[in-house]
């Protein structure tokens, strides 16, 4: 598909890093309202944080639909519907006065949300060559740092709005998003064949031993910036009784980390080979677990001997992370909304299995987080070996 008018492309770049935005609001910002919520509708915390898994499944489901039916029936008007889906979700929850009212608008939303799913294969449908690698990249910087930020956003909107703030504010900003998509976006016929399954698009995509493994290793990527993200709570609020004035500023370092790590990123695919820049962002990552392991036989739990080594963690996830993105959807240009399908559910299982595992193994989270990242860059290091021996090429190339 011919590249995006450069008129256009100003507007598609901003479109795109709203719906990464708009993703975090869902699930992240909302979490310091938690408590809020429970004495809203008089339920336990528990049943509150069900929501949240509901809202998992509901958008991974939809996304899984979202995907393939992209590729038959075009983008536009399915992110269209899934962002106005969302947006009633989102008011219907503000709306509800019984519990199981909020749970049904939860629901719709993560149903609508599940149109997030489309960013990558509009990445794909109106961009280019390294246009593509460089907005992927600061795509996943601008993932990082709102995660980053989400905790304070949430705070912020607590205080000030109560728990309906996070989902009002979530209202305004998808209604201007859904206007730019309208206005900017023109529906492209599909390019795959109408008549194949969506059973049978998957069939197509995963038989790729390439394309899976590419996708892998961005998701054992992201999985150990999930990691990290489920278990600092824990980490700094439970074990180092730090305030949550403090914790928002150690997540606020962590966000500026994926800033420096996006310009790296930037600057060394400049200079190098797309399967080389994979390779030093893994190594940087196992660099980070035995830095992590290093620094706690050495100072024990602290600030330190967790933040230093998620900083050289990230800048390895911002480098490895979005080539790997746009090497797997390179694969199957033709099938971009099943293939971006694909690659969400990878990373949607890798993430929450291994943040669950990191929680409910005994011992230190420290030690256990700092194995799985020694672990998951191994793993993901195989892969790329493999890939580059299949493609006869030396890794460092």
């Amino acid at each position: 598909m011919p590249e995006a008018p450069a008129n256009r492309r100003g507007m598609a770049i901003f479109l795109l890093l709203s719906m990464v935005v708009l993703g975090v609001f869902p699930l992240d910002v909302v979490l310091p309202s938690f408590p809020a919520l429970a004495e809203y509708y008089q339920r336990t915390p528990s049943d509150i944080a069900l929501s949240v898994s509901l809202f998992a499944i509901g958008i991974s489901i939809s996304q899984l639909l979202i995907g393939p039916l992209s590729d038959k029936l075009g983008r536009k008007s399915l992110l269209l519907t899934g962002m106005a889906m969302s947006i009633v979700g989102a008011a219907g929850c503000v709306l509800s006065t019984h519990y199981l009212g909020f749970l049904l608008f939860r629901c719709v939303q993560a149903v609508g949300c599940g149109c997030f799913v489309l960013s990558q294969a509009l990445v794909q449908d109106l961009f280019t060559g390294k246009k593509r690698d460089s907005l992927r990249i600061l795509m996943v910087t601008a993932s990082g740092l709102a995660i980053s930020l989400s905790p304070l956003a949430g705070t912020l909107l607590q205080e000030t709005f109560d728990w309906p703030g996070s989902f009002w504010l979530f209202i305004a900003l998808a209604s201007g998003v859904w206007i730019i998509a309208w206005h900017q976006l023109t529906e492209h016929p599909a390019p795959a064949q109408p008549s194949q399954s969506l059973l049978g698009a998957y069939a197509i995509v995963c038989r790729s031993p390439m394309f899976i493994s590419y996708w892998l290793i961005a998701a054992l990527a992201f999985a150990c910036h999930f990691s990290f993200i489920v278990v600092s709570p824990l980490l700094f609020l439970e074990q180092l009784q730090l305030t949550s004035y403090r914790y928002s500023l150690i997540l606020l370092l962590y966000g500026a980390a994926y800033v420096s790590g996006g310009l790296m990123a930037h600057l060394l695919a400049r200079r190098i080979s797309a399967n080389s820049q994979i390779i030093v962002g893994l190594l940087l990552i196992l660099v980070a677990g035995a830095l992590m392991l290093l620094l706690y036989r050495l100072m024990g739990l602290s600030v330190p001997s967790v933040l230093l080594p998620m900083i050289v963690c990230t800048a390895g996830i911002t480098i490895a992370r979005p080539i790997a993105t746009s090497r797997a959807m390179d694969v199957f240009p033709e099938w971009a909304g099943t293939a971006s399908s694909v690659g969400s559910a990878l990373i949607f299982i890798f993430a929450g299995t291994v943040s669950a595992l990191v929680n409910l193994i005994p011992g230190s989270l420290q030690i256990t987080l700092a194995t799985g990242f020694v672990s998951m860059s191994v793993i993901a290091l195989g892969l790329i070996a493999c890939i580059c021996q299949h493609q006869r090429i030396q890794p460092a190339a």
